[in-house]
């Protein structure tokens, strides 16, 4: 019995790569720890950096500069403004998968509030307002993560054999930056890759990894409404039609639609983040903007939602004796669908590296994310994710019955040493393991 457990366990220490050559996981997660012992600093150097200087969508240049300089000295032939600002870094090793690895550039027009020694106070220009920017989604920890696997990846150039392509992606947050660097000719100039991988990190327990086949992510709509109304002064209401009114009244009223017209066993989701109107309090003015989201994971409820917010509009606006509202939906990022192929061969990997740490993900998540552009170009993929907060702090939370700040956040502060670690040692992994030689 001894003899057969011990075979079990060495076999269980190995997967199969796609080129049919078994990847020794253990001891290659051993290498990869031993290696972070030595580059850690500088991973956290760079990660402090990027997050002390956060830059907005499309405007990544210092950004884009210091990964592409890093990627340079690695050996990569590092191509740059890709897409308006991203990066394409190639290292080709013979023969082989051509594999795919990407991380984003941007940060969002938010003031940070952590209180951090690194904390971001950079300002920015924004839709024609100076803001502030703060890297609050996590795209810091994953720049360093993503230097960290390519120098684990150089570091071990004589295990593995084919083509690694490094995506360093603008624009994130506003689910363009994916579609931009397609259309700046991403695949002509570098070729389809045979498999993609990208990582995010979130609340959950730093050390931890998550992954899921199928479905992933939501599918995104962003909501624009302008009410036109007649201006007036904040004393003599009668003589208005206030926008200010049908603003409020909208962002009530829509969410009907998710309560009474939607299948409450579908996803969906409608929120109004922004209302913008008047410029004093005794003033009623012409005209109030509405900014929000919409969500969902599955195209009739889209479809659904979409015909609702159109109807509350038009019946907010007429309840009012208003004229007709300007009002755009616009399409974001689609559903990301990993590979079940690949994410089963990904997922032994895991539970093979992680043990009760690699956390299968029951169901689809609500935020979205235009890595489904690479997706939907070809590219099969798993997009995985890792945990941000010390498991300490996470129980203190729970035991007093506090929840922690999340993703957009301007309180989020993933613990950087455990989810860099985790972020390069899962994604080394993963690629190793279609790569081995």
């Amino acid at each position: 019995m001894k003899k057969t457990l011990i075979v079990t366990a060495a076999l269980a220490a190995l997967a199969t790569s796609a080129l049919g050559a078994p990847l020794n996981v253990l001891a290659t997660k051993t290498a990869i720890d031993a290696q972070l012992d030595h580059d850690y600093p500088a991973l956290d150097a760079l990660y402090k950096d990027i997050h002390s200087h956060p830059e907005l969508g499309f405007q990544e240049v210092e950004t884009a500069k210091k990964l592409a300089a890093q990627m340079r000295a690695l050996g990569f032939t590092v191509t740059e403004g890709v897409g308006k600002t991203g990066v394409v870094a190639v290292l080709k090793n013979g023969d082989g998968p051509k594999v795919l690895i990407r991380t984003e550039l941007d940060a969002l027009p938010m003031q940070e509030k952590t209180g951090l020694p690194y904390a971001s106070t950079a300002t920015a220009m924004w839709n024609g307002e100076k803001v502030f920017v703060d890297h609050s989604c996590g795209h810091d920890i994953h720049m360093a993560a993503w230097i960290g696997t390519a120098r684990q990846m150089v570091a071990r150039k004589a295990q593995w054999k084919g083509t690694l392509v490094f995506v360093a992606q603008p624009s994130e947050e506003t689910v363009s930056g994916a579609k931009a660097m397609l259309a700046d000719g991403f695949i002509d100039r570098f070729g389809k890759p045979d498999y993609g991988f990208a990582l995010h990190v979130g609340p959950g327990a730093a050390g931890e990894v998550y992954y899921k086949p199928g479905v992933l992510t939501s599918t995104s709509d962003a909501l624009d409404v302008t009410f036109n109304g007649r201006g007036a002064h904040g004393s003599m209401p009668a003589a208005s039609i206030d926008p200010v009114m049908m603003a409020a009244r909208f962002t009530v009223d829509v969410q009907s639609v998710i309560s009474r017209e939607k299948d409450p066993a579908a996803f969906g989701v409608v929120t109004v983040g922004s209302i913008q109107a008047g410029s004093a309090g005794n003033i009623i003015p012409d005209k109030a903007k509405v900014r929000g989201t919409i969500r969902t994971q599955d195209a009739a409820v889209r479809d659904k939602i979409l015909a609702g917010v159109e109807r509350t509009v038009k019946g907010v606006t007429e309840m009012a004796g208003a004229p007709p509202a300007d009002l755009t939906i616009t399409p974001g990022g689609k559903a990301v669908i990993n590979d079940q192929a690949l994410t089963d061969r990904t997922a032994a990997v895991f539970k093979t590296a992680f043990g009760a740490r690699a956390v299968l993900t029951p169901q689809p998540g609500s935020a979205s994310e235009d890595y489904s552009e690479f997706i939907i170009a070809g590219v099969p993929s798993v997009y995985f994710s890792i945990g941000g907060y010390d498991p300490a702090v996470i129980a203190k939370a729970k035991a007093e019955g506090k929840v922690l700040p999340v993703n957009h956040s301007p309180y989020f502060a993933p613990v950087p040493e455990p989810s860099i670690r985790t972020g390069v040692e899962a994604m080394t992994l993963a690629v190793m393991n279609v790569m081995a030689k």
